[in-house]
This record gives structure tokens, C-alpha cells and sequence, in this order.
């Protein structure tokens, strides 16, 4: 059928709109891609959303109901490029493709038959495998989540590499665990009233536990789940709806998915959402790469390990002994830098087997593919020579090297069948190495034969006709062809010239002749037959290859290990960081901290970063930390964050000396914005925040606050730093740094055992401000607030103003006895609690008071007056 072929017959829509019709109805909420020859069409609303997204031509062919059809197309061989915009863009496209070609459609059904089309797979941002639709550093979540009974489950995979998890979680995780996870697709059910934004509702049958159940023992061909963990409802709930998903976007075929690990909440470190977004671990707030802690750190030099990092940095162990596995591999590469060079160089030039497996199992495969896999696992067999006569070998390298093995046959028989650079287009063959078989060799050379035999016809048609521009050429309409100007095409027009006229164009004639015929058929014949040979080659080492899945992904796993391994072990060397000593206590002694972040931009601009110390203990546990804007209070209280979420990963921390104890939940409430969306002004946000933090902080906790209270107004603001500071030093009793501006809040030091005052180190010198960005013990002197406006560029005449009224708000305060006036008698934050009663509420006063009595009518006024008197019956 000819591309555009659209109209509409007076009797009503043609046989293709209404089989076009049929397929969009099955994926209403997809932008529908029908293939028509080379191109995939769009019509009607999905033609005016594509074409406004990728910028092309939005024309009309034929009508609808009297009305013209909008009309837009992409060609097929540039297709993937398309899509990704569209998927970029936050559409879903279902690809309907011909399941039949002209030939076999007119056999089928006679010479009007229409082709018939399916659609074959649901593309959308979480269902991914493409390696152009994808980035090779980043992992591509679909994520579902399963509620029952008020308990919350997630399901997430990455399809492109097979990786399967499922999540129990407890009261008050589920932010935390998506902003770790960072989907790119997000389902929930439809009864979930507190929907993330921007997440899939997806019908509530699909989250049935019990179909979950079901699914799950199906994917991996079991009668019981026991050998894979025990399984929650609601983690049951998430995997079914999330195999469901899958099955949809498959068309009814499964993605790769390794076995499901059931991850344990308690394993990791606790980091919510708000405390990611401010620390920047894996992306800076402008929501880029760059600028993130993540950034700072990778030195990986495969797609695998950037991915592998970033994971370890969003979920920092708390188990030591998996945490010190890790740091004794990363230390046997900064021992040995011969060996981590040689490493890292095999590394560098690995292809990424994970995502190449996945797409082979999608059935997404190409020679290529194969290829990746033989080289891939060829190297880790190499990779295995270097590294097994280490001695002593770190307990993780015994633990990884065993997955290098056993793929000796697999690789001998890719070697053996695949030329040393397969293509990624499996259509045009040339994929299957010559000498692996010899009827497929035999196949090529009689169309090689048949090729020399054309070339020599032409020098002979050129001699014969005298006509030495003379051309054989082939295209996918005429076949092999002869081709003149148009000036020499009278004598070959004769009906004894021997030549048969084919077609005629602008300045070329184009004709055919029976030796050509004959020896077109024969090329022909034998390239059709090395085709269908190569395709049955292709899907017998595709068979090969899908046999040992597991083993091939476990590979991809250690590979991606090594390279992170290698990589913090360079990194470390470079900046001159150090290993991390983990203690049973709640401790948190850094010497010399720095911040990895800073210290690049710092050293990028020609200046050194000014290391500090950090030492926490039970009887330190919180630091009042003051001193002027600018000093470094924020960028003190975030290394120190970023240096728990490093040693914890498993990774050297920039400083110079590290003893910690574990941490099993970070909070960070530095900085925050309006959040417009929701409704929540900044000072909200704040107290949100804050909230949370006292709700949910353990002993083991680690909080770092920056100025919380200042979104108010001044009283009401050291009013609330004041008490968060009593209550996290009585209640909480975590490890916390409190940044402030209120010097009022140091009088605490006095009645809080562990509380310990610290400053920024500032100077003036001749009228301007020096910032030291030392810490220093004890409280700041004062807050340097108008020289840091200076050094900001307010005017002369506005900083000489607001020295004057400076000078009378001290003197004022020297008089009163300042802001904390009164404060000194005020019982300790438990008995204070007990003490003083919540404000109760006057339901009978508030509304007598909203009262509007020169607008009530006489009916209004009585049913005012019997509402007043249930009000006041109420109270009594």
C-alpha cells in the first residue's frame, strides 16, 4: 500500500482506517506509530501532538467523516530518533507494524487485500532498551508501587540490564525510597490519593496481590516464592502490576528480568527526599549531572560502573562488614597502581554486556549485540588471569572472580561464527564470519560469481552498443538494470536491439536485457538464500546466548564492581583521600574534611580549600555552629553529610583522617524554596521538613540544620531554633550540626550537657571583611551581616543607614537584656512540654465573632441562634 493511502470512500471509512481505528482504540492513551512501507504514520490528534513535539509538517490526507484526516510521519530507518524525543517529551507510542508484506498479503486475500498490521510493543520512558534512546551512565527505573492495607511496596526494574528489586517498606519511607530510585516511570493504583506527581494511574485489579502471586511464580517458572525471600502483599502487589506493565508494553512477551532481590530497608542508609535534593548526591538542583557529588567522585570508565556508583552513593550501606569488603578491594587497587592501570585499561574498552544481553532477550538483539557479548566476556576470562593470583585476595575479589568463568564454549562459538565487527542491522547480512559454513559460502560466491558475470555483460553491452556511458545498476524497484543518457537511448528503443525499455526519467532511460535477467536472477536467488541462512545462524546463537542469561548478567554485575572499585581507588589518589575507620559507638571524628563539590570549584578558580575538623561524640553529639553569611557554615555542614554517604558507600573520604560510626539516617535541612505547586511557602517547607526530621531521627541518626527559623520573624523564629535545638539534643539525642545566626541560641551551651559551641573565623581589616572559612571553637563574636552586604555591592548611603540603625538596635538590647531576655528561668524542654498546655480552641467564640449581623435576615438570624446554642451544648 503506498504511504498516505488514506481516503474515505462515500460508503464510509476504508478497510485501512478501520483497521487503523481498531489499533489506536487498543492503546487510547499512546500516540500511535502505523507502519506503511518505510514509514510509520500518524494521523488525527496523535498527528497534531507529534508533529508540534518533533517539528515536522503537519499536512491532511483524505477524509474522516467529512472532515480531512491531519496527517504527519516519520521514516522508519531514523525512526529511534523520533521516538526519543517523543519519550523525552512524556509521550507513550505504540508501534503498529505490517505482520505480512504486499506479497503475502494479495496471496492471502487477492490483489486489494489490505497488509495486516499489529501492534508489536508499547514504547515509554520506563520500558526502554535502545541504546540510542538511553544514557549509558544512568539507570532507567520503572517503578511501581503496592499498597494494602495501609502498607507500602515498590517493584522496580531496569530493563535494559535485567535488575529486579522489590521493597517493604515502613511508615514514612515511600518518598524516600523514589527519590532514590529516581523512575523514569512511575505506576501506581488508581485508589492512591496521595499519587506522586507526574505517576502513571494505573487500574487497581492490576495491583491484586494475589495476581501478583501469580505473575511472579510464572516469570521465573516456580511453584513457590520461599527460595526467593518472603514476600510481602504489598511487595506482591507492586510486582504484579509491574509484570502486568510489561506484558503490555511487550504485547504479551516479557523484557529480561534477573530474579527478584528483596531489598531490606534496614541495609541502608536512610536518605528522604528533601535531604538528596540539598546534599546534590546524584544531580545538582539545577537537575544536571554536573555540579553533584556524583560528579565529583565518578572516575568510572564503563556505562556499568557509572551506574553501579550511583547506586551505591543513593543507598549507603550500614552492614560494616559489606561496607569494609568494599573498601579492601578499593585499597588493593590504590596499593598496586600498576595493576589498577592495566584494570582500568581492559575496562575502557569493554562493551556494556548488561545492556546488550537485555536488549537480545527483549528480542531487540543484533549481531552487534553478540558481538559485545563475545568481547565482553572474552576480556572478563582475561580480567580473571590478572586478578586471580592476587595474594592475599580482598574476601569481595574471591566473590567476584568465579563469575568471569564458564563462558569458554559460549565465546568459542561467537568467535568462530561472528566477523570482528558485526553490524547493528541484521537485514542486509554480512554478519556471519566466511569459513564457519560452507553452503553459506557457497551461497556468497555464487553471487559473487553472478556479480563478476554483470560486470562483464556491461563492458560487453558498452562494446556492442558503442556507447561507452553505458551503466548496470541495481535499486530496490527495478532490480539490476541498464542505465544510458537519454541521447544515446534511440538505437536500444529498436525492436531488435535485444533491449527491453523499463523506464524513462529526466536525462536517463533505463532498459533491461535477457542475459541481465538471467544473471540478476541467479545473484538474486543466492543473496535471498545467504539471507534466510545468516537470519537461522543469527537465531541459533541467539539461542546460545539466552541459555546462559544469569551467568552472562552476573558477569556484567562483577565487571561493573571493578571498574567502581578501580575507579574510588584513582579518585582517592587523586585528591588525597583516605580510608574511613567504622567504630561500634556513635562517633563522627573527621580531621581535616573537605568537600569534594567545593574543593573542584575552589581549586578550578586558583585558590585551596581550607580543610576542618569534625569531631562529634556522646559527649559533643551537637554542634551550634555561627558566624557570618558566606564564612562556610553550609558548605562545613554538607561535607560532613557527603563524607557519611561516601565512607558508607564504600568509598575513601576526602580528609585526612575518618572514624565513624554508623549512620542509619541522614537529614539534611539546608535551603529551601517555595514549593508553589503544593501550596507551601519557603518557612512552610522548612517546618516540614524540620518536623521530620524530629519525628523520625534515631540515636544513630546524623541531622545537619542550617538556619532553621529564620523564614519568620525574628521572635517567632529563635522561639522555634531555640526548641529544636533542646529537642533534638533531650529527644532525639543524634548526631547534629546546627548552623545559626541567632547568637541568643549559645546561652544553651550552659544547660545542655552536649551541646558545643563553634564559629566560622571571620576578620576587618581596614574596613573590609577577610572570611577564613576556619572553624573555630567557641561562639562567633558577631554576625559580620552589614560587611557581608558590602561585599555584596549594596550602596554606600544604604550600608551608612543600616549601620545607624544597627548601633540602636544594640543599644536597645543591652537595655532589655536582648531577645532572650527571660529566657534563663524557662525549665528544660521536657518539663517545659509538660508544663504548658496547647492553645484550645473557642468554636462558640469564633463564631460569634465571624457574625455579620446588619446582613442576617430574620430567618437566617434564628438559624443562627439554634446553631449557637448546639455550639455552646457541645462545649459543656
Amino acid at each position: 500500500m503506498a504511504r498516505g493511502d488514506v481516503k474515505e470512500g462515500a460508503a464510509g471509512p476504508t478497510p485501512m482506517m478501520v483497521q487503523y481505528l481498531a489499533l489506536k482504540a487498543s492503546a487510547p492513551d499512546c500516540l500511535l506509530f502505523y507502519r506503511m512501507g518505510d514509514f510509520f504514520e500518524m494521523f488525527f490528534e496523535d498527528a497534531k501532538a507529534a508533529a508540534a513535539a518533533l517539528d515536522i509538517a503537519l499536512t491532511a490526507r483524505g477524509e474522516h467523516e467529512g472532515v480531512p484526516i491531519p496527517m504527519c510521519g516519520v521514516p522508519v530507518h531514523s525512526a529511534e530518533m523520533y521516538l526519543a524525543r517523543l519519550i523525552k517529551a512524556g509521550h507513550r507510542v505504540a508501534l503498529a507494524e505490517q505482520t505480512e508484506s504486499p506479497a503475502e498479503a494479495k496471496k492471502r486475500a487477492g490483489s486489494k487485500a489490505l497488509v495486516g498490521r499489529a501492534i508489536v510493543r508499547v514504547v515509554t520512558a520506563g520500558t526502554l532498551t535502545e541504546e540510542s534512546l538511553l544514557d549509558a551512565r544512568t539507570a532507567n527505573w520503572l517503578v511501581a508501587v503496592g499498597s494494602v492495607s495501609g502498607g507500602y511496596g515498590i517493584a522496580a526494574a531496569d530493563i535494559s540490564t535485567g535488575r529486579f528489586e522489590v521493597i517493604s517498606l515502613p511508615e514514612g519511607a515511600l518518598d524516600a525510597e523514589l527519590a532514590r530510585l529516581d523512575p523514569a516511570e512511575l505506576l501506581v493504583p488508581e485508589t492512591m490519593t496521595d499519587a506522586p506527581d507526574g505517576a502513571i494511574i494505573w487500574p487497581h485489579e492490576n495491583f491484586d496481590s494475589l495476581k501478583g502471586e501469580a505473575r511472579l511464580k510464572s516469570l521465573l517458572g516456580v511453584a513457590t516464592l520461599d527460595g526467593f525471600g518472603a514476600f510481602g502483599r504489598p511487595e506482591l502487589a507492586a510486582a504484579g502490576a509491574l509484570i502486568a506493565y510489561l506484558e503490555r508494553a511487550g504485547q504479551g512477551s516479557l523484557p529480561f528480568l534477573q530474579p527478584p532481590r528483596r531489598r531490606v530497608i534496614a541495609d541502608h542508609m536512610m536518605i528522604d527526599a528533601a535531604t538528596r535534593e540539598s546534599l546534590e548526591i546524584t544531580q545538582s538542583q539545577a537537575g544536571t549531572r554536573k555540579g553533584s557529588l556524583l560528579d565529583a567522585v565518578d572516575r568510572t570508565v564503563t556505562g556499568a560502573g557509572a551506574r553501579l556508583l550511583a547506586a551505591d552513593l543513593s543507598a549507603p550501606l550500614t552492614d560494616v562488614v559489606a561496607i569494609v569488603d568494599r573498601l579492601d578491594l578499593v585499597e588493593l587497587f590504590e596499593r598496586d597502581g600498576a595493576l589498577r592501570d592495566r584494570m582500568r585499561g581492559t575496562l575502557r574498552a569493554l562493551p556494556d554486556i548488561g545492556r546488550a544481553l537485555g536488549r537480545i532477550v527483549a528480542g531487540r538483539g543484533s549481531p552487534r549485540d553478540l558481538g559485545q557479548l563475545r568481547d565482553g566476556l572474552d576480556q572478563g576470562y582475561a580480567l580473571h588471569e590478572l586478578l586471580r593470583r592476587i595474594e592475599p585476595s580482598p574476601a569481595l575479589l574471591g566473590q567476584l572472580l568465579p563469575a568471569f568463568l564458564g563462558h569458554g564454549a559460549l565465546v568459542d562459538h561467537l568467535k568462530r561464527a561472528l566477523v570482528p565487527m558485526p553490524p547493528i542491522d541484521a537485514a542486509s547480512g554480512g554478519y556471519i564470519a566466511e569459513g564457519y559454513d560452507a553452503a553459506l559460502d557457497a551461497l556468497r560466491g555464487a553471487g559473487g560469481e553472478g556479480r563478476r558475470a554483470i560486470a562483464a555483460l556491461e563492458a560487453d553491452y558498452r562494446q556492442r552498443t558503442g556507447i561507452a556511458s553505458l551503466r548496470i545498476k541495481h535499486n530496490g524497484v527495478l532490480g539490476f538494470h541498464i542505465e544510458v543518457q537519454a541521447k544515446h537511448a534511440d538505437p536500444l528503443m529498436a525492436a531488435d536491439s535485444g533491449f527491453t525499455h523499463r523506464q524513462t526519467l529526466a536525462g536517463v532511460v533505463r532498459f533491461n536485457a535477457p542475459e541481465l535477467h538471467e544473471q540478476a536472477q541467479r545473484v538474486d536467488q543466492s543473496g535471498a538464500h545467504a539471507l534466510a541462512a545468516e537470519a537461522a545462524h543469527l537465531e541459533e546463537l541467539t539461542q546460545a546466548a539466552l541459555a546462559r542469561t544469569a551467568e552472562i548478567a552476573a558477569t556484567a554485575d562483577a565487571l561493573a564492581r571493578l571498574d567502581v572499585a578501580s575507579a574510588l581507588a584513582e579518585r582517592a589518589i587523586e585528591g588525597g583521600w583516605t580510608r574511613p575507620q567504622f567504630e561500634s559507638d556513635n562517633c563522627f571524628d573527621v580531621r581535616g574534611g573537605r568537600h569534594p563539590v567545593v574543593e573542584a570549584a575552589v581549586a578550578a578558580s586558583g585558590e585551596r580549600f581550607v580543610a576542618n575538623d569534625c569531631c562529634l561524640s556522646e559527649d559533643r553529639r551537637l554542634w551550634l555552629v555561627t558566624g557570618p553569611n558566606m564564612g562556610g557554615k553550609s558548605t562545613f555542614l554538607r561535607q560532613n553529610a557527603a563524607i557519611a554517604i561516601l565512607a558508607q558507600a564504600g568509598s575513601p573520604v576526602p580528609a585526612t583522617s575518618a572514624r565513624l560510626g554508623i549512620v542509619d539516617r541522614l537529614f539534611s535541612r539546608v535551603g529551601a524554596s517555595d514549593n508553589l505547586a503544593r501550596g507551601r511557602s519557603t518557612f512552610m517547607v522548612e517546618m516540614v521538613e524540620t518536623a521530620a526530621i524530629l519525628a523520625q531521627a534515631t540515636e544513630r541518626s546524623f541531622v545537619i540544620l542550617d538556619e532553621v527559623g529564620r523564614g519568620t520573624s525574628t521572635y517567632d523564629g529563635l522561639a522555634i531554633a531555640w526548641a529544636v535545638v533542646e529537642a533534638v539534643h533531650d529527644m532525639n539525642r543524634c548526631r547534629c550540626l546546627f548552623a545559626t545566626h541567632y547568637h541568643e541560641l549559645t546561652r544553651l551551651a550552659e544547660r545542655l550537657d552536649a551541646l558545643s559551641l563553634h564559629h566560622v573565623r571571620a576578620r576587618e581589616w581596614k574596613g573590609e571583611l577577610v572570611l577564613l572559612h576556619e572553624l573555630a571553637d567557641g561562639p562567633a563574636d558577631r554576625s559580620y551581616g552589614i560587611a557581608v552586604a558590602k561585599l555584596a555591592g549594596l550602596p554606600p548611603a544604604v550600608l551608612g543607614r543600616a549601620r545607624d540603625v544597627l548601633k540602636r538596635l544594640e543599644a536597645g538590647k543591652a537595655a532589655t537584656g536582648g531577645l532572650a531576655a527571660g529566657l534563663d528561668d524557662l525549665p528544660l524542654f521536657a518539663a517545659a512540654a509538660a508544663a504548658i498546655p496547647e492553645p484550645v480552641s473557642d468554636p462558640l467564640r469564633a463564631e460569634v465573632e465571624s457574625i455579620d449581623a446588619d446582613a442576617l435576615s430574620p430567618r437566617e438570624a434564628l438559624d443562627l441562634i439554634y446553631r449557637l446554642k448546639r455550639l455552646a451544648a457541645d462545649q459543656q
